[in-house]
Parts: structure tokens; sequence; C-alpha cells
């Protein structure tokens, strides 16, 4: 009986050391990416490994640049598209998920919640997919993330690894792929349309917009000048 106990207390204080060491790798890699340029993603890993299996070739493009050298436009158009209340929540919109459920219970078109800051800890660290288990990891990366940067700095590595299209990750890719200058240089009409496809960026085209995206494209416009517009970013 006794061998038993001690049995039990062993593998209950390797559990306790497990969990403690996850923790404490966790925070190290929030506290390191407060600071360091993201290199990569969970989601760029991803599409690199769905990419074994794929037909075509796939090349990832990538290059990260600080917030200043991002035009403030794109900042406020993912801003007005994805989560207007992304200054003022910490990390959960409830108002919006509360309207995403009264909405999803009567429609067939799903409607998602995530905010700019949920968004961010999934495509840095964790995978694409719609189970509980990703989503339990999502909450507490969005937590870390809230409590260790700032908005600003969510914001930032936001816009350097959000997915634009096939092998396009981050703002400089795109600007420089689809309208061939650098990000600090994009218009309020080219944020807007890169902010239109994130809903499904390998469905849309930011290059080749459908009358869907151009209509996005539009309400985002005024959704930035109702917002203030790059008052937004610079107030972070």
């Amino acid at each position: 009986m006794a061998k038993k106990r001690g049995w039990g207390k062993r593998i209950l204080l390797g559990l306790a050391w497990a969990l403690g060491l996850f923790l404490a790798l966790n925070i190290i890699l929030v506290l390191t990416f407060r600071f360091a340029p993201v290199p990569t993603s969970g989601l760029m890993l991803q599409r690199r490994v769905e990419s074994w299996s794929a037909d075509k070739p796939y090349v990832a493009r990538h290059q990260w640049v600080p917030l200043e050298d991002i035009s403030p436009s794109l900042g406020v158009a993912v801003i007005a598209a994805e989560d207007q209340n992304f200054a003022d929540h910490f990390g959960f919109d409830w108002q919006a998920i509360e309207k995403a459920i009264q909405h999803n219970e009567v429609s067939r078109r799903k409607r998602g919640a995530s905010t700019v800051s949920q968004q961010t800890a999934k495509n840095l660290f964790l995978w694409s997919s719609r189970s509980w288990v990703r989503k339990g990891f999502e909450a507490w990366f969005t937590l870390l993330i809230e409590t260790g940067w700032s908005k600003r700095r969510i914001l930032e590595v936001y816009l350097n690894i959000v997915e634009f299209g096939d092998g396009v990750y981050g703002a400089e890719a795109a600007a420089r792929t689809y309208f061939g200058k650098p990000a600090k240089r994009l218009s309020p009409s080219e944020a807007a349309l890169l902010a239109a496809v994130l809903p499904n960026p390998r469905k849309f085209h930011a290059n080749a917009p459908s009358e869907y995206i151009r209509g996005r494209q539009a309400w985002i416009l005024n959704q930035m000048r109702q917002l203030g517009g790059e008052q937004v970013v610079k107030a972070l």
C-alpha cells in the first residue's frame, strides 16, 4: 500500500513539474517576442507542412518590419474590419461573441468573433483548426500576450504575420506582392483592400478583387473614417 502511495506521489510530482515547465516555456516565449522580431509563426510552419503533399510548389514571402514602417492606414483597416473594440478589451470582445452566437443560431453563414489579439495568439503560437483543444490554447496565449505586451506590440506582430494570400505573410510581403511598393506607402484604399480579404485570404485575392471584396473595401473605408482614421493607431 505504501509503495502505491509512493508511486502516486511521484506521478503527481512529475505532472506538476511538467506543467510548471510548460508554463515557464510559454511565458519565456511570449516575453521574448515582446521585443524580438518574429521570424516565423505556427501558421507559416503549418502551411509549409501542408505544401509537402500539394501538387503545386510553395513559396513563402515574409519580411518583418517595425510598425513605424507600416502605413497607419493598414492598422486602422484591420481594426475596422476585424476588431473595432481592440483598444478597449482584454483579449476577448464579449459583446461581439454574444452577437455572433445569436447570429449563428438563425443563419447558415457563420460569423466569428475572434479579436486581433486572439488571431495573433493563434497565428503565432498555434495551428489552424476548429478543435476545442486549440481554442483553449488560444485563450491561454491571448491572456499571456494581453498581459505581457502592449496593444501596439500586438498590432505590430499581427500585421507582420497575418496571412494575406497563399504564401504571403505580413504587411511588407503583401504590399510588395500586390501593389509593388513597401508597406509604409500603402494608401487607405489599398489598406482597406488588404483587410477585406482577411476572412479568407486563400479564397479572396487583393490583386483580383471580386464584387464582394470591393463591397467590403468600401465598407471598411467608411468604418475607418468613422473610427477617426490614423489616430486610432497613433493613440495605441
